[in-house]
């Protein structure tokens, strides 16, 4: 099978912790052709979405010490050509956000691969309807209590309810932007401000004291879900994510998890969102990431599987 993946400069991946570069050993090691390209590389010619694609062999992280370790020349490109995407098996959409202008006219080539011929993973569809922080709005009833807003009185009002809130950007990653808001903050109006650059909403979620316990994510393939990873702030940050230096720890998928994880599962596969990582804090959903959702190093590492030949090899199924 040819496997093709849209993703930021492959220079710029860190292997040891990197989802893509995981699901890339992946399917090399089941003898699968590996691809990649970036979103500027896309076009469309004949009415079809095309690619500049490099072939790529990776040398495999090894196992050190209880780290992922990378060899200093752990990728190597050996061929490029223009082809149509459809001449790829599966292609994998893991572009970090922003989603921004030209990631959105990148899923707008991408709309036309035809599904019949080639998988699209998450679907472009999906992707501009799936905003990783309102999505899961949809789901009421496993969701703490939130609202999205620009609105200071709106807010103000919310949070003084609530004593304390978070708040996040609708468009970060990695937990970039994200504050604890408490009432009476002398300083809430200019976080406001600053937060809603004027005029962008903004999600605000009652605070979850199990925050300090852990920030649980969770791999859902196909709308299943597969692996857990428990990311633990450290220090004074009050932010789990592993980007601002969470620490992890192995946790088992509870039944909770599974019971959110059917909540989503249909409206997931719907909106052909086939592999996502969703954040569970306190038994609550808080976000569902679809765009590039990370974990599976992290997962593999502390439970000795490998999430992501069950990846490929859901995907060879699908291919049957």
């Amino acid at each position: 099978m040819k496997f093709a993946f849209i993703i930021d400069p492959i220079a710029k991946l860190d292997p040891g912790h990197d989802t893509s570069v995981a699901l890339m050993e992946a399917a090399l090691a089941k003898g699968h052709e590996v691809w990649i390209t970036e979103i500027d590389r896309l076009s469309i010619i004949e009415g079809k979405a095309w690619a500049t694609l490099e072939l790529v062999k990776l040398e495999p992280v090894k196992l050190i010490d209880g780290l992922w370790v990378a060899a200093a020349n752990w990728y190597e490109v050996q061929e490029t050509i223009l082809q149509p995407l459809e001449e790829m098996d599966a292609v994998f959409m893991r572009v970090d956000p922003p989603v921004n202008v030209s990631y959105l006219y990148a899923t707008y080539i991408l709309d036309l691969i035809d599904p019949k011929k080639t998988l699209v993973i998450n679907s472009p569809a999906g992707l501009r309807s799936a905003n990783e922080k309102v999505y899961a709005l949809q789901f009421q009833s496993v969701i703490p209590e939130t609202i999205v807003s620009h609105d200071k009185s709106v807010i103000r009002k919310f949070v003084e309810a609530r004593e304390a809130a978070v708040l996040k950007p609708l468009g970060g990653k990695g937990g970039e932007g994200i504050l604890f808001l408490q009432k009476g903050d002398r300083n809430f109006n200019s976080l406001i401000e600053i937060s809603t650059k004027q005029a962008e909403p903004v999600m605000v979620q009652t605070y979850l004291p199990a925050a300090k316990q852990g920030d649980k994510r969770v791999i859902l393939l196909n709308g299943e879900p597969i692996g857990a990873v428990n990311r633990i702030p450290t220090g004074a940050e009050f932010r789990g994510n592993m980007a601002v230096g969470g620490r992890v720890e192995a946790t088992p998928i509870s039944d909770r998890d599974r019971e959110i994880s059917a909540k989503l599962a249909p409206k997931l596969r719907a909106d052909g969102l086939y592999f996502v990582g969703i954040d569970v804090i306190g038994g609550y959903l808080t976000e569902v990431n679809v765009t590039s959702p990370t974990g599976i190093r992290e997962i593999d590492l502390l439970n000795g599987i490998n999430l992501s030949k069950e990846v490929i090899e859901w995907l060879e199924k699908q291919q049957q």
